[in-house]
């Protein structure tokens, strides 16, 4: 079984940008946030998407981490909150689904005789295709490949830490890219691609 360093000396390190303590704390504690998150989420690609969200936040809050705290009870506090988050989106979703697919379908129906589906997969492949080359091959490999991080990270030779923040930006680029886009777009981007 690996030793790994305690939280203190891996936050120490962490507030300096050190990234193999990012690695480190990625690899103790992602099977544990992983477990917490499919007990709830019910969904191995919430799971993981879930461990991806509390290391990016994680990633992006670095230099703002408290030693005196306890470092395992922040990770589990962000991944509460994002489970909370994820069961809103559903029910946001769903009500969505109930409200609009169902009770208004024949103007649903009118919207999807408009749709050109290849245009909208052709203009979602073109803001793809500007993503750094590295990226890219990582982001499709995960989204349309289905691979898991910890999988595109033993092809590619990375951390599956490195991997998700790889991930992480390429949707923040799609999704600035595709801010005044139509709505089935934005719709084909949701279902296929988050």
């Amino acid at each position: 079984m690996k030793v790994f360093p305690d939280d203190n000396a891996l936050v120490e390190r962490l507030q300096k940008g050190d990234v193999e303590a990012f690695d480190l704390i990625y690899d103790k504690y992602s099977g544990k946030l992983y477990a917490f998150g499919l007990k709830y989420c019910r969904s191995t690609a919430e799971a993981e998407e879930l461990v991806q969200s509390v290391f990016l936040k994680l990633w992006e809050n670095y230099k703002n981490l408290k030693k005196e705290s306890s470092f395992k009870s922040y990770l589990f506090t962000i991944s509460y909150n994002e489970i909370c988050k994820l069961f809103r989106k559903r029910n946001y979703q769903q009500k969505f689904i109930n409200d609009t697919l169902y009770e208004n379908s024949q103007s649903f129906n009118e919207i999807e005789d408009g749709i050109d589906y290849q245009s909208v997969l052709d203009r979602v492949q073109q803001i793809v295709d500007k993503l750094p080359e590295r990226q890219k091959t990582i982001f499709l490999k995960s989204r349309q490949e289905g691979k898991s991080s910890k999988e595109i990270a033993k092809e590619v030779g990375l951390s599956p830490g490195t991997v998700d923040n790889y991930i992480s930006e390429a949707l923040k680029f799609i999704r600035s890219r595709l801010n005044n886009e139509s709505l089935p777009v934005l719709l084909f981007f949701s279902l296929f691609f988050l």
